[in-house]
């Protein structure tokens, strides 16, 4: 049996805010003794940004703009040297997470804030990452390798006490509000050759575009009429990610999650509700600063029988109120 490093929180869903103590446990087992040369923690956390394909090469301004952006950073020896029984021993720590300055930050309907100092909270993206991580190194001499553990914890933003403004949108979708690429009217391309697009009218009510990330995302969608039978009625979230500098930005859209709202030739005059679920992780407060930016948007997408697709996009706003 060889040693084992391990770090352990004492939050079991490992969900911090700025301001709390990050506190736990090195763990070190053993079957005997075991002499170190020190042990240290280190708690970090930052912004990476990374440009895809089509963006690299575009802006040589871009080299600097996509370096990891340092939130927090701070060392602690446990232990300077000695011998560690055999079992298990348990090394109590803790760490008071504070980034080095405190400036609002751009979360839901608050001001955008083009600063970047205060903690903000954990986010998975594609283009743009944030996470925040315990690292623990036992160095041993040079005839035995250092022992290395580390441990991903969440951060999240204080829930404010302030009371969400709903903003409702009721959007009619029809042949008439559909806008092809060149802004003239739209065709659909068959084997048959072009042909108008069929008559439709279908009406999406959302109850608010500025959300929060502890609730549902909620509205309702009715068909009112179609000319040609439906296939599928899907809802689709999107994140909207930008990286860059004055000179230029690099905007990328990726898909999140796809819930599918009806199947088949949907009953006309019936509301079909929304119900979506905001991820956790995949999802965070919207988020502005001078290097990156991190949006969301919904697309209800219609597609016929033909598989031929209609979709209306709704930019929103996430908070953590």
């Amino acid at each position: 049996m060889s040693v084992n490093l391990e770090i352990k929180l004492k939050k079991t869903n490992k969900i911090y805010h700025e301001g709390e103590c990050l506190s736990g446990f090195v763990i070190v087992t053993s079957p005997s003794d075991v002499r170190h040369d020190g042990i240290s923690l280190l708690m970090e956390g930052g912004v990476s940004l990374q440009l895809s394909n089509k963006n690299v090469g575009m802006f040589e301004a871009f080299r600097n703009s996509v370096k990891p952006i340092t939130l927090l950073n701070c060392s602690l020896d446990l232990q300077t040297g000695g011998k560690i029984p055999s079992g298990v021993t348990e090394i109590p720590f803790e760490f008071p997470l504070s980034s080095r300055q405190r400036q609002p930050s751009v979360a839901g309907t608050q001001k955008p804030n083009h600063t970047q100092s205060c903690l903000l909270e954990t986010y998975h993206g594609v283009f743009v990452s944030i996470t925040y991580s315990l690292k623990c190194t036992m160095k041993r001499s040079f005839l035995n390798k250092d022992l290395n553990a580390s441990c991903q914890f969440v951060v999240q933003y204080r829930k404010s006490k302030d009371k969400i403004e709903p903003k409702p949108v009721r959007c009619i979708i029809s042949p008439d509000t559909v806008q092809s690429g060149k802004g003239v009217p739209p065709i659909f391309s068959g084997d048959n050759g072009n042909h108008k697009m069929p008559n439709f009218n279908i009406i999406a009510e959302l109850d608010s575009t500025v959300c929060s990330l502890d609730k549902p995302f909620t509205g309702q969608i009715t068909v009112k009429e179609c000319s040609i039978p439906i296939k599928s009625i899907d809802l689709q979230l999107v994140r909207v990610e930008t990286c860059g500098c004055a000179e230029g930005y690099a905007k990328d859209a990726t898909e999140i999650q796809n819930i599918q709202l009806g199947e088949g030739d949907v009953c006309r005059n019936l509301p079909i509700p929304i119900h979506m679920l905001l991820p956790r992780l995949f999802t965070c407060p919207t988020t502005l600063t001078t290097n990156f930016k991190i949006e969301f948007e919904v697309n209800i997408a219609i597609i016929f029988h033909d598989d031929h697709l209609v979709t209306e996009n709704f930019p929103i706003i996430l908070t953590r109120c």
